[in-house]
């Protein structure tokens, strides 16, 4: 299957999506620019390198988000968190070379697992431990669409 013909399933069947109601763990990745977010929940099967057993996501966001969400969901259902901590890292050094509106959606759902990997992690010293979020860098906003309010 070609590049395009992988996005366009994803994007006309997204992978994973909805809730997985009785979650080990959920993240939430979100852009504090115009409010999208993605929450990420894991089903963990514990062991010496905790394994994400199954992993869905939601998201509030533009189609790039949902793609995004499918495909990082789907790479990191199996994988224990060590690869999945790679998995993160290797999607935001891809990242680097992008301009920032094409990056935000992918950071944020990056963002939204490696999250929920952390809250996982402190939920086995606190159990009640809450959530934790992480804010993008990026701007999704392409700078022609920027208003300066001086030319108003």
């Amino acid at each position: 299957m070609t590049a395009d013909a992988l996005v366009m399933e994803h994007m006309m069947n997204p992978k994973n999506y909805g809730k997985i109601e009785e979650a080990d763990s959920v993240g939430m990745g979100k852009n504090p620019q115009n409010g999208e977010k993605v929450a990420i929940y894991l089903k963990v099967k514990e062991d010496k390198d905790p394994l994400i057993e199954d992993i869905s996501f939601q998201a509030i966001g533009c189609t790039t988000t949902i793609v995004a969400g499918s495909l990082i969901t789907t790479e990191a259902k199996g994988l224990h968190f060590s690869r999945a901590e790679e998995l993160v890292s290797a999607t935001l050094g891809m990242l680097e070379n992008q301009t920032p509106e094409d990056a935000a959606c992918t950071e944020m759902v990056a963002l939204a697992l490696k999250a929920s990997l952390d809250t996982y992690r402190e939920r086995q010293k606190d159990k009640d431990f809450p959530m934790i979020s992480y804010h993008i860098d990026n701007d999704c906003t392409p700078k022609e669409e920027i208003i300066d309010e001086k030319t108003i």
